[in-house]
């Protein structure tokens, strides 16, 4: 009898054990009956109850997941052949919905490859690589000069930042039937393929070289120019100080012209005297010789010297 009931003890806590079922707080339950679901998802966390052997309880993630693709050589519009590698996050909106189309993650993953691969594919094929790495919100940093040659980098239609949010809102709403939610997808990165990134370094080298020399040439330019105005300046003070010691000496010898007339006015004999002085002082050196005819004027004093 004790045998007995210990069996029958056993057997309900076996029953008990498959009656009841717990949910953690990560996840969320679906709750199936010959395959066929017979209540609501379970999404809150805690113990539950179920029928024991019949009915089958179905765990997903209620937390965020993250699906992360291979990377994809794929051409541009304009012929650019560039790795690309994306990112993105999923959860699980419906449990049911995504129990009865996808029934687990892997498949979910698989098909998320081929929505979000797609997705990014028609993207890159359909626009020209300065779509896909350059910012809508952009801004040229160039001088004036070379507003021509970057003109065609200015007309941003896309851009980086909604290159991610055309992908999501493409692969969305297939991914919402599967009962999956998109949060977002990333770029994780963007590369040359290696057969076109020797011949995008060599152009880069060369544009900044091309850079360099302008920039030097307008250097030049300037040099040139100041200099340029700095020896105009230079003349014109020098042409300013000569004008004015010219006035001086124009003024001085008008004084002086004033003076010597004075000085001849008052005593024309003595004047005379002085000037002939001076023009002696200037013509006699210490082997000078004279040869004055008798009426010179310079022989008129010389003459009258005794014993010189």
């Amino acid at each position: 009898m004790k045998k007995l009931g210990g069996i029958i003890l056993l057997i309900l806590v076996f029953l008990a054990y498959n009656a009841f079922f717990i949910v953690d707080e990560g996840e969320q339950t679906v709750i199936t009956q010959f395959g066929e679901p017979v209540r609501e998802a379970v999404k809150d966390a805690g113990l539950f109850f179920k029928i024991p052997f019949i009915q089958k309880v179905h765990y997903f993630e209620k937390r965020i997941l993250k699906w992360d693709g291979e990377p994809n050589e794929i051409p541009t519009k304009d012929k650019k052949y560039i790795w690309v590698d994306t990112t993105a996050r999923w959860k699980i909106f419906d449990p049911l919905l995504f129990l009865q189309r996808m029934n687990n993650v892997n498949r979910a993953s698989s098909r998320l490859d081929d929505l979000i691969n797609g997705s990014v594919r028609d993207f890159v094929t359909n626009n020209d690589l300065i779509e896909i790495i350059r910012s809508s919100d952009w801004e040229k940093s160039f001088s004036e000069s070379d507003e021509t040659e970057v003109q065609k980098f200015e007309k941003i239609k896309v851009g980086r930042d909604k290159f991610s949010q055309i992908v999501q809102d493409s692969v969305s709403p297939v991914a919402r039937s599967f009962g999956i939610e998109l949060l977002d997808v990333l770029v994780k990165r963007i590369n040359y393929t290696t057969k076109v990134r020797e011949t995008v370094y060599a152009r880069m080298i060369s544009e900044r070289q091309r850079i360099a020399e302008q920039r030097r040439s307008e250097g030049e330019a300037d040099k040139a120019r100041i200099l340029g105005d700095m020896e105009k300046q230079l003349l014109d003070i020098e042409s300013t100080a000569y004008r004015k010691a010219e006035e001086i000496r124009g003024d001085a010898d008008a004084i002086a012209t004033e003076i010597y007339g004075k000085s001849y006015n008052k005593d024309p004999e003595f004047y005379a005297f002085i000037v002939t002085l001076e023009a002696y002082k200037k013509v006699m050196g210490a082997n000078t010789r004279l040869v004055l005819q008798a009426n010179s004027p310079m022989f008129k004093y010389l003459k009258s010297m005794k014993g010189k």
